[in-house]
């Protein structure tokens, strides 16, 4: 065992609460959620932050010291990497993401440069046993919430769905937490597959949701067909013992991705718990498609239209002419039509409003 001083905690690791005066261990389990110190070998311009665990986005350099957590991720436009098969103090491993996910392999999206190289000093120890100076390697798993099955009664829940990342979900999602928050309605909010980082519920915290979570939450780095279905069951029983009169759920990545999104929307008892589905696209093509293989693969129909294809008068013709969807820009939307749209959206009829 061996002392060191952390300089970054990603949020990865929020719900174990790590000090920054950490212990660290020569036995390092090869196994996602395993939380590891690691050196920054490398300096970096871009995508060179960290999400701490307050949600702050935090500048990394070149000598820091950082923890987080094992795990894989299949990025379309960031960086992709595995779990290694094993770890050992002085390997060389990469940071994936922002929420401080560390892996092998590290393969980047073209433009976004070279991921920050990190030398592996240890496994983080917790000392969970009173006046005995035994550690054990630390992992998110075990502050996990408990794993719950999916409610029998829900309030209206609208999961919004992409073409792919960074199409517009967390925005739509936001807005939407906004507006019904502002009329008095009481907002629950997740995020369900995805890769670790609280950036997106902190966003739908921020317009008024409360209580939020995401998939870490349950225990999970990343989600996959494997994991995600029984996280999203755990986190929607969690937020519909708040007993808000909306869940708002945001399925990241998109619906051909390998993070989980087929699992839940071809679960049948998750699938049928949804009142309505918000579709964030692209572009035409990517919204044509989407809305087909919702269709015929999963049997939903999307009430609404968002994203970028709806940043433009072309793209939104073309939702509301050629698909026959009500389409929203969520960042240019207002008014009436906002209202009518967003009432569309959940397919419920408020009662005395």
């Amino acid at each position: 065992m061996k002392r060191c001083q952390l300089d970054k905690i990603g949020s990865v690791t929020a719900r174990l609460g790590l000090d920054r005066h950490a212990i660290l261990g020569e036995d390092i389990p090869a196994r996602a959620g395993a939380v590891v110190a690691a050196r920054v070998l490398t300096a970096k311009n871009r995508y060179n932050t960290l999400e701490d665990v307050h949600g702050r986005m935090v500048s990394v350099f070149p000598g820091d010291v950082i923890a987080g957590a094992l795990g894989h991720r299949d990025a379309l436009y960031g960086y992709s990497g595995h779990v290694p098969d094993e770890v050992r103090v002085g390997d060389e491993l990469f940071l994936l993401n922002l929420g401080g996910v560390i892996g092998a392999g590290a393969q980047p999206a073209a433009g976004i440069g070279p991921p920050f190289r990190l030398e592996v000093l240890g496994s983080v120890l917790e000392f969970p046993y009173l006046a005995r100076r035994v550690g054990r390697p630390a992992c998110i798993q075990r502050v996990a919430l408990p794993a719950a099955p999916l409610p029998a009664e829900l309030p209206p829940v609208v999961a919004l769905v992409g073409t792919c990342m960074d199409s517009g979900k967390t925005t739509a999602a936001s807005v939407l937490v906004a507006d019904w928050t502002r009329r008095g309605r009481r907002v629950a909010a997740g995020k369900l597959t995805g890769v670790a980082l609280r950036r997106d519920v902190l966003h739908m915290q921020d317009c008024g949701a409360d209580p939020v979570a995401d998939f870490t939450d349950f225990g999970v780095v990343t989600t996959s067909e494997q994991n995600a279905l029984a996280a999203a069951h755990s986190l929607m029983g969690h937020l519909a013992e708040s007993r808000p009169d909306r869940i708002v759920l945001e399925l990241g990545d998109g619906l051909l991705g390998t993070y989980g999104v087929s699992a839940l929307l071809g679960d049948p008892a998750l699938s049928s718990s949804l009142t309505s589905v918000v579709l964030c696209a692209q572009d035409p093509v990517g919204a044509l498609g989407a809305v087909d293989l919702l269709e015929k693969r999963y049997g939903l129909r999307p009430a609404l239209i968002s994203g970028r294809v709806t940043d433009t008068p072309v793209g939104v013709r073309f939702c509301e002419e050629t698909l026959g969807i009500p389409a929203w820009n969520a960042l240019g939307g207002g008014g009436e039509r906002a209202a009518r749209l967003l009432d569309a959206a959940v397919q419920v009829t408020e009662v005395g409003s």
